[in-house]
């Protein structure tokens, strides 16, 4: 019963936060304020992660595209899975680790202090002016970073796959054309915008129902990370396979 009705209020959480995207007025300063903080906790991070993951897939994508005699298509396939599946993993759990956290500490602290009660005894809606500018600055962030990690990825797996594999350069860079096209960047970008909004919801849901002091907070942090993981790895076993059903992969 706890895990149903957590699942309601997140649901409901993510309802307010849609409607009042549009139906109400935007919370400009508190989101700049918001995207500036998260994106100074996530930008390096990012960066310094996509660098192994972008080698570990190129290493591994020319060991095998060499022992199957398609060392030409190995550009394309590492950028596939760099751009398609890591680099929005990545930017998922970088901004539900960091940026969610911090979203999460600061509604709990909020709460426990009672500002929230305190705003909505002077009949202002909490979700409309904390909430909903944190999750627009966690979607925001999150697609910068998507290109972020996209793009430090893909040079450090043709670094590594030209410099370490002895691989050909123009082979790389050619077989882009091969099998990726913009619809691969485009289910990338709108990964990270789902994420970055489920990140946000599940992290502000927690914030505000969090409960117990300084212990409650800790363990809403935690809970909020753990939840966040979850449903960002099942949605994207969701899009990936709706993706793949919908747009045909390119032929060589």
């Amino acid at each position: 019963m706890n895990a149903l009705a957590e699942t309601g209020r997140v649901f409901t959480l993510a309802a307010q936060v849609a409607r009042m995207s549009f139906t109400t007025r935007p919370q400009v300063r508190e989101t700049v304020e918001q995207f500036w903080f998260i994106a100074s906790v996530t930008i390096l991070p990012a960066a310094l992660v996509s660098i192994p993951f972008g080698a570990v897939i190129a290493l591994q994508v020319g060991s095998l595209t060499r022992q199957l005699g398609a060392e030409s298509f190995t550009g394309a396939a590492s950028v596939l899975a760099i751009v398609q599946q890591a680099s929005p993993l990545v930017t998922a759990l970088l901004v539900a680790g960091a940026g969610g956290s911090a979203i999460c500490a600061d509604l709990g602290a909020r709460t426990i202090r009672e500002e929230m009660d305190a705003m909505e005894v002077m009949g202002i809606s909490p979700v409309q002016r904390l909430v909903v500018p944190r999750v627009h600055a966690a979607m925001g962030v999150a697609v910068l970073l998507n290109g972020l990690v996209s793009t430090v990825g893909v040079v450090g797996g043709y670094f590594f796959n030209v410099i370490m594999q002895n691989g050909t350069p123009g082979a790389y860079l050619a077989s882009f054309s091969a099998l990726a096209h913009l619809p691969d960047l485009w289910v990338s970008e709108i990964k990270a915008l789902i994420f970055g909004f489920i990140a946000g919801v599940v992290a502000a849901n927690r914030g505000i129902s969090a409960k117990g002091g300084p212990k409650g907070v800790g363990d809403a942090v935690n809970q909020s990370v753990v939840l966040a993981f979850l449903l960002l790895f099942f949605v994207n076993l969701v899009i990936t396979a709706i993706y793949l059903r919908v747009v045909p992969p390119k032929g060589a």
